[in-house]
């Protein structure tokens, strides 16, 4: 009887989603990507702008474009210089939309306010710079809740989470990784730290108490990269290769760690598969994530005959949701970057409440210290069922404590060489005093220069 009939189709409101590349003049052309070889996404993108790691003699260097300033890129755009040797990682600040990090084989970290507007010279001067590995730094990720809380991972199989508001190291991880680390990913309020590393463990690590809570050895059988991320309901997302080489992903359950939830074949391409996870949807390959086997559904593949150098995935928060846009990508190639628009088609010009839950906005949900002594929060979250309009530029103020006050952070440090003991401490106090006076007056005429570069910019262009 027909009421007995079994739905062949299995429902799904993502079943028809589909990618579609932007036209020629909406991408950005002529960008010199980098060419270091490091699994890195080489692009970071949020509301405002999109940052690419370029190349660049004489150091380390990315480039930072207004989203609207599409198509051919001036060869003498201002690039953010600073860094003495190659670029490796890029992120936005997810609480403030003019900031971002950097990591470099310089061994360094960097933490950069961008204006609004495009400055007419390079921006050479990082608002802090944070030094504590021996090797160069390939991954930083900030934190999802706590304000100015960042993480790095280098070479040295060290992680550590800095207070970016003071410049401070937080804690350091070092006697977890006993080789190099392919990724870290935080959960979604920042408790848990989920890393993979080339000694073929997964592990999951609460980084206040240094604790390793969860472990897997080779989740994937194959000697390739492995990636790993946190999907909803704190379940682990892995991309790897099997035995034969095939790319297969996975889904992990804490509680059991010893058998996969899900574990699927997909090619034998010899990419290494780079997973984006969107927390109010599903998580360029397109795959559902659901509650009820087989848990981890394939929606639909957008491919190209192009190869991707990098990949940058755009926060929920800067998509078009009166276009049904649930995902937008930023695919680098060698010369060029080109937006990937993944849609929904609906019939309805109507918000669609179902595609976009509330999701998480531009504000902290704890400080830095908050988060250090324990404290957990969810995402403060928004809704986008009027548009997401991004806020004004927010300086990043840095307040470094009285270095005669603070004690050694944990973890390994760089040798400091030590005070003459004749130095007394008021005229220690003294010569600091005079610096930061210096850094202020320095400053000042930096915005003066910056301002009158602004206004000379707006004659030459006819515009005043």
């Amino acid at each position: 009887p027909p009421a007995m009939s079994r739905r062949v189709v299995r429902q799904s409101k993502f079943r028809h989603v589909f990618g579609q590349p932007v036209k020629a003049d909406q991408m950005y052309e002529d960008i010199r990507v980098s060419k270091v070889t490091c699994d890195s996404s080489f692009c970071a993108v949020n509301p405002k702008f999109v940052a690419i790691i370029v190349e660049s003699g004489g150091g380390g260097a990315f480039i930072v474009l207004p989203l609207a300033k599409t198509g051919r890129v001036d060869k003498n755009h201002p690039l953010v210089t600073g860094h003495t040797a190659p670029v490796l990682d890029i992120d936005w600040c997810p609480h403030n939309d003019n900031v971002i990090a950097s990591a470099s084989e310089d061994t360094t970290v960097m933490v950069w306010q961008i204006p609004d507007y495009v400055p007419v010279r390079n921006i050479t001067e990082p608002v802090v710079t944070l030094e504590g590995h021996s090797k160069r730094v390939s991954i930083i990720s900030w934190h999802p809740t706590a304000r100015n809380v960042l993480l790095s991972a280098g070479c040295d199989n060290l992680v550590i989470l800095w207070n970016v508001g003071t410049g401070e190291m937080l804690l350091a991880l070092d006697d977890v990784h006993t080789d190099l680390i392919y990724n870290v990913g935080w959960n979604r309020n920042g408790s848990l730290l989920v890393t993979t590393c080339k000694d073929k463990k997964v592990r999951v690590i609460d980084p206040r108490k240094q604790q390793i809570i969860a472990e897997k050895t080779k989740p994937h059988d194959g000697t390739r990269p492995i990636r790993a991320i946190f999907v909803a309901d704190g379940k682990i997302f892995t991309t790897g290769f099997s035995r034969m080489s095939e790319r297969q992903l996975g889904l992990w359950d804490l509680n059991n760690f010893e058998e996969p939830i899900a574990l699927q074949e997909m090619d034998t391409s010899n990419g290494v598969l780079l997973p984006f996870y969107d927390a109010d949807s599903s998580s360029i390959r397109y795959f559902e994530i659901t509650d009820e086997a087989p848990y981890v559904h394939y929606l639909n593949t957008y491919s190209s005959k192009e190869p991707q150098r990098g990949m940058g995935f755009m926060p929920k928060r800067g998509l078009d949701v009166s276009k049904c846009e649930i995902a937008r990508f930023f695919k680098l190639h060698e010369r060029k970057c080109e937006p990937i628009v993944m849609t929904v088609p609906r019939k309805s010009d109507l918000f669609q409440d179902d595609l976009y839950p509330d999701t998480p906005g531009p504000e902290p949900a704890l400080e830095a210290d908050e988060w250090l002594s324990g404290k957990d929060a969810e995402p403060i979250l928004i809704s986008l069922r009027d548009g997401y309009v991004p806020i004004k530029n927010r300086e990043l103020k840095v307040v470094k404590k009285n270095i005669l006050d603070s004690k050694p952070p944990p973890g390994p440090r760089r040798s400091h060489s030590t005070c003459d003991s004749d130095f007394s401490q008021p005229a220690l106090e003294e010569v600091l005093e005079e610096i930061r006076a210096l850094k202020e007056t320095v400053q000042a005429q930096e915005k003066r220069i910056s301002d009158l570069e602004n206004k000379l910019c707006q004659f030459t262009n006819g515009t005043d």
